[in-house]
Order: structure tokens, then C-alpha cells, then sequence
């Protein structure tokens, strides 16, 4: 009983006391995206994840800040590789092998990082992309899976590569009818046969919203899972919602094609919460926590029972991606962009979901427009342009949160937004001496006036952690009971 007593105490200093010891962790999977202006601080993301029981995080880029900050954190890590560094990692096994050694393995050696998947591209055969990634895609692939191999990380880390559920089609509008897009059918053939020989997930992305928000006739209810539309019958199956019918058009694809145990990750779905007249909060909990209640419950598809591994997307809102999908791209988050709530969520077993704690803002003052200046006057439209050109203005889109604010408080948002951009500068707020600043809240609900989170405060701050602390106290605490083992055993004897 001693022994086992002491092992315990060991493998809590090993792999991270809080790691351990962190209670009621349900298993959650989540986007980790870091496309803004003030991100918050990795610390604190790596903490909110854990106050809120995820275990699994994926990243869009070896950022060096999370990945460090997930050190010895208890989460298992997917890194991505962002589809401009295809060309130089397929041209050249050299290049993947220093891609492995510097987010990969300097990660996992020094900071006890957990890093699980490497994913290789993100989307890359979309559309819209042009086949620009075609042929660097699959080379790519395989010399990360050779670096990973020389490495000696090969059976810890596996490659995967992240795919919209564009790359498969149905010509019968039914999930059985289901196979890969002609164009790059041998090509997704070759990838799929590569992930199984190399025991890898194949990731999809599957994005009810996007289902709904690019077919005016596409039906509603459909999109979620608790609704009251129209089931689809597919033979002896009955479709309830869309999010089943696409992962099983997926599974049905693999499995006339020969991969029918092809292990599956849903790498990002998810709800927008702004940016679009179906994009709110409304909608956002609606979808999110009946998804929530699936992955809790484990619960799979009519053809998958065994429920895969679902990444939610996304975790906060990034104010600086890009918006050409659409102005809803920047407010996927189920937290706002500093780890605030935006709706309640049950995250299991009645557990609710907790905030960002730590953040440091800017003053509480905002930048408004003059209550003087006439509307109409010719400098205004000017400088609402050039605040929105360089500030996240999407909020005050047709159907967004503060799409129906009149015209002065319209430009008031747009200079705010610059503002806080800038982080409050003297100089960000002038637009022609057509602004002020004000210490009074502008917000008018449901439109918020953002005060962004102050980097320099936390940059500033003392990089020391508690748990680092107790680590050390932990392992000054075992060599003590080892040396006191070692004496009492020579005493026995």
C-alpha cells in the first residue's frame, strides 16, 4: 500500500500535479484559433480550458506561447500547419524534419507538451483554393510522417489532415450515395490509404450553419439537432438533422471506397454568434448545447455508433481573420474575445460553463462620435471607412448585433472599434475632430462596445506560475520520502 501510495505521488510530480488532480474533466475537444488583435494570454486560455473540462485542443499554427503554456497541462495537443508552408515542407523531407524538431519535438522534450496529431494543411482542397494545394498537399504529408518517424515520435504522434466534407458528394441526395469529389477522387484515395497504413484519423469539418447560410431554401430546423423538420429516410435510416447525414455521407464514402473502419475526427462545428441574420446567440446555444449534450452522452451517428472525437469550434472570437466567407468568420467563439461568456452553456453533468479569469483591460473610456456633428457631413463616411479598413466592424452588418443602431451610434462603434484597436491612443481618436472621448459606456444592448484587453499589462506580468511551484515543492517532497525510504529500508535490514 506504501508503495503505491509513494508511485502516486511521483506520477503527480511527473506529469503535473493540477494535470492530475483537475476534477471532473468530460473530455471536451476544442479550436484553439489565435487570428486576433489583443489575443488573450496563453496562460489564461490554457486555464480556461481546463475550468471549462476540455482534454483536447487544436491549434491552427505551432504558436510558441500555447504551445508552451499547454505544457504539462493535462490536454492533448493537435498542431496545425497552415497550407502556406505546403510548398517548402513537400519540396524537401530536410524541411519537414526541422518543421518536426522545432514545434514537435522541442515542445514535447522541454516542456512536457502532449502533442497527439500533426495536422497537415487546413481545408486545402476547398473550392475556392483552385487547386492551388493539390500537389503539394499529399508530399507534404508524407515527409512530416517521415519526420515524425526519424524523430522517434512515431507511435506517440500521428499525422492527420483537417478536410471540408466538400471533398465528398452524393449524387443521390442520401447519405448511402455518398463518395469522394471526382476531381480529386484518386487523390483522396491515396491520402485516406496513407493515414491507415500509418494507424492515423482522417479529420472533417462539418458546418451545419454554413449549410443554412448558403441555401436561402435549405430547411431551417434541419440544421439543428433538437428540431421539428422533416426527417430523412435513407432506407432503413431515419436522418433527424444534418450534422448525422453529412458524417454518415462520409462514412458511406469511405466504406465504398474500401475504408469502412477508417477511424474519424469532426475537427471543427460549430455556431456563430454574430456577423449574419442566422448568426446570434440565440441560434449559437441552441446548436452548441445540444452538441455538447451528444459529446457527453456518447453519442454517434445511425452508421458510426461509437461517437469520434469532435473539436468544437471555436473557443473565443478572433477579431482578425478573415471575413471573406463572410462577417460571421470573427464570432465563432462560445467566449467572447476575452474569455468572457456570451450564453450559458451546460457543459456536463450540470456544469456550467466558466469565464476567463485574469484578463487586464485598457481604461474603461471609449472613443464616440461628437453629439454635435451633422451626419452629414462629408468627413464622416470618410473616417467610419478608414476605422472599419483597420478595425473589426462586422457587428454592424444587415442582421448583426449592432446592425440597427442609427447613424451617429453606427459611427460611433466604427471609431470605438478603431480605438481600442490601437489600444487607446491619443492620436485614434480625432477622425477630424469629428470624435471625443467619453468615460460612459456607449453599449446599447445587444450591441456591445468593446474595451480590448491590455498586452502590455500582461506582458509585464511575473512569468512565474503557481503550479510551477508546487511542482517543485512536489519533487523537493519526493526526493526527501525517497531518501527516508532508502534509510528505513537499510534499517530493516
Amino acid at each position: 500500500m506504501g508503495q503505491f501510495r509513494l508511485l502516486w505521488f511521483l506520477l503527480l510530480c511527473l506529469f503535473g500535479y493540477e494535470g492530475l488532480l483537475d476534477k471532473g474533466v468530460l473530455g471536451l475537444a476544442g479550436n484553439w484559433g489565435l487570428q486576433s488583435t489583443h489575443p488573450l494570454p496563453a496562460n489564461i486560455v490554457v486555464k480556461l480550458l481546463k475550468d471549462n473540462g476540455f482534454n483536447k485542443v487544436k491549434l491552427f499554427e505551432a504558436d510558441p506561447a500555447a504551445l508552451r503554456a499547454l505544457g504539462r497541462s493535462g490536454i492533448q495537443v493537435m498542431v496545425g500547419i497552415p497550407n502556406d508552408m505546403l510548398a517548402s515542407l513537400a519540396s524537401s523531407v530536410q524541411n519537414a524534419e526541422a518543421w518536426v524538431q522545432q514545434n514537435v519535438s522541442n515542445y514535447i522534450s522541454r516542456y512536457g507538451t502532449d502533442i497527439r496529431l500533426v495536422a497537415v494543411a487546413n481545408e486545402p482542397f476547398l473550392h475556392a483554393y483552385k487547386d492551388m494545394f493539390v500537389r503539394t498537399t499529399y508530399p507534404a504529408l508524407e515527409n512530416i510522417q517521415a519526420a515524425i518517424i526519424k524523430a522517434g515520435l512515431g507511435k506517440q504522434v500521428k499525422v492527420t489532415i483537417p478536410l471540408n466534407a466538400d471533398v465528398y458528394q452524393t449524387s443521390s441526395g442520401l447519405p448511402s450515395g455518398g463518395d469522394f469529389r471526382p476531381d480529386i477522387r484518386d487523390q483522396m484515395i491515396k491520402i485516406v490509404k496513407f493515414l491507415q497504413n500509418n494507424g492515423a484519423p482522417l479529420t472533417i469539418n462539418i458546418y451545419p450553419f454554413l449549410s443554412l447560410q448558403a441555401d436561402p431554401s435549405f430547411p431551417k430546423e434541419y440544421a439543428f439537432f433538437n428540431n421539428t423538420a422533416s426527417p430523412l429516410v435513407d432506407g432503413s435510416i431515419v436522418y433527424t438533422n444534418v450534422y448525422d447525414a453529412n458524417f454518415d455521407t462520409l462514412i458511406s464514402t469511405l466504406e465504398k471506397n474500401g475504408f469502412g473502419q477508417m477511424p474519424v475526427i469532426v475537427g471543427e462545428v460549430g455556431w456563430p454568434t454574430d456577423g449574419d441574420p442566422s448568426a446570434n446567440i440565440y441560434n449559437a446555444r441552441r446548436f452548441n448545447q445540444a452538441l455538447l449534450y451528444r459529446i457527453v452522452q456518447g453519442q454517434g451517428t445511425p452508421k458510426r455508433r461509437t461517437p469520434p472525437d469532435v473539436y468544437i469550434f471555436s473557443l473565443i472570437d478572433e477579431d482578425n481573420k478573415s471575413v471573406e466567407p463572410g462577417n460571421f468568420e470573427r464570432h465563432w467563439g462560445i467566449f467572447n474575445y476575452d474569455g468572457s461568456i456570451k450564453y450559458q452553456l451546460d457543459m456536463g453533468n450540470g456544469r456550467a460553463i466558466v469565464a476567463a479569469k485574469g484578463v487586464k483591460y485598457l481604461a474603461r473610456k471609449w472613443c464616440v462620435l461628437l453629439p454635435s456633428t451633422s451626419t452629414s457631413d462629408p468627413n464622416l463616411a470618410q473616417g467610419i471607412a478608414y476605422a472599419c479598413q483597420y478595425a473589426d466592424c462586422t457587428s454592424l452588418g444587415n442582421g448583426s448585433s449592432c446592425g440597427n443602431l442609427d447613424a451617429q451610434r453606427n459611427a460611433s462603434y466604427a471609431f470605438n472599434a478603431y480605438y481600442q484597436t490601437m489600444n487607446q491612443r491619443k492620436d485614434s481618436c480625432s477622425f477630424n475632430n469629428l470624435s471625443v472621448v467619453t468615460s460612459v459606456d456607449p453599449s446599447q444592448p445587444p450591441c456591445r462596445f468593446e474595451i480590448m484587453i491590455d498586452i502590455g499589462k500582461h506582458e509585464l506580468a511575473p512569468s512565474s506560475s503557481k503550479s510551477s511551484a508546487v511542482r517543485i515543492e512536489c519533487l523537493l517532497t519526493t526526493l526527501m520520502l525517497m531518501v527516508l525510504a532508502l534509510l528505513i529500508c537499510g534499517l530493516l535490514h
